[in-house]
């Protein structure tokens, strides 16, 4: 059983169904949050890049010389561009990235435009433990942007936190995108876009268990919805039973009653405190943070020591 339906299977067969967020992201729902990022409701991925215009000789003087590199994510875009390009004399840069299509095409993006820099295609998932291709003394700054911290409940947050301090060790650190609290007005927005290319990324994930895993998911059963809980600080996206139905994965069988939601992403929204305390259990220390002029999100620089 591959690691797509295996999860599939044990989430439908929860309390609370759900589909880890990770599975957004085939080819399908790839394009589609490339459009969702480019929408005049999504804030984030335009006010970080800004962040790191405005603020990228202060970023590289914090990583320091002469740094190891390691992205959680296959970066090839506009953030990991400006952060190779304006930090001081980076050694090597490594993408962690457990699409493999994904890892090639970023990595050979990336060596075209910096051929100073020396380059590691990591396939691997960074939520678990993994080797780097490269000695243990090298010194690691990770770099994880977009938010995507946001996508674990605290407690596994700070577990996450605690592997990337492990991986980094003790001369470490680690910047990090987060999305901050703010009018729910806005977040409702971000998440309920007026051409629904965000309901149309949610409801991809019916269609691809179908192509993958031989579903019978009907798309027009189920409806997108988001909200923000603000007693739990955050963004929920569901995808909802529309009727009384049986769905089929493969030889697995499951039924839905009217409003059954099926929870697709949690976004958590931090207020700096917040997570600099979360980043504190986990063994970092608050050196550096960088905001837009909104205070809507927030480019946190760690350190080990």
């Amino acid at each position: 059983m591959n690691d797509f339906r295996r999860d599939v299977i044990e989430g439908l067969s929860s309390q609370t169904k759900y589909i880890p967020s990770k599975y957004f992201y085939d080819a399908i729902g790839s394009d589609l949050f490339e459009q969702i990022t480019r929408l005049p409701e999504y804030y984030p991925t335009r006010t970080e890049i800004q962040i790191m215009k405005d603020h990228a000789a202060d970023v590289a003087e914090q990583i320091g010389p002469k740094a190891t590199i390691v992205e959680y994510g296959s970066g090839s875009g506009l953030k990991t561009q400006l952060l190779l390009k304006h930090a001081n004399s980076p050694q090597r840069y490594a993408a962690v990235e457990i699409s493999e299509s994904s890892l090639q095409a970023s990595i050979a993006a990336l060596r075209e435009r910096f051929p100073g820099i020396e380059f590691h295609p990591v396939l691997a998932d960074y939520t678990r433990e993994f080797t780097l291709p490269f000695t243990k003394d090298a010194r690691k700054v990770v770099y994880f942007p977009g938010s995507t911290i946001g996508n674990f409940k605290p407690g596994p947050a700070m577990e996450f936190l605690k592997l990337i301090r492990s991986q980094v060790g003790d001369e470490g650190g680690l910047l990090i995108g987060v999305d901050l609290k703010k009018d729910p007005a806005v977040l409702h927005a971000a998440y309920n876009d007026a051409q629904d290319i965000t309901a149309e990324f949610n409801l991809n994930l019916l269609d691809r268990m179908n192509r993958e895993l031989g579903a019978d998911f009907v798309r027009a059963d189920f409806d997108h919805y988001a909200f923000y809980n603000p007693y739990e600080g955050r963004i929920e996206m569901h995808l909802v039973s529309r009727e009384y139905q049986t769905v089929n994965v493969g030889s697995d069988s499951f039924d839905f009653i009217p409003g059954e939601p099926i929870v697709t992403e949690y976004s958590y929204k931090y207020s700096p405190k917040q997570f600099q305390d979360l980043a504190s259990s986990a063994g970092f220390f608050s050196e550096s943070l960088w905001m837009d002029k909104n205070r809507f999100f927030g480019l946190f620089y760690l350190s080990t020591n």
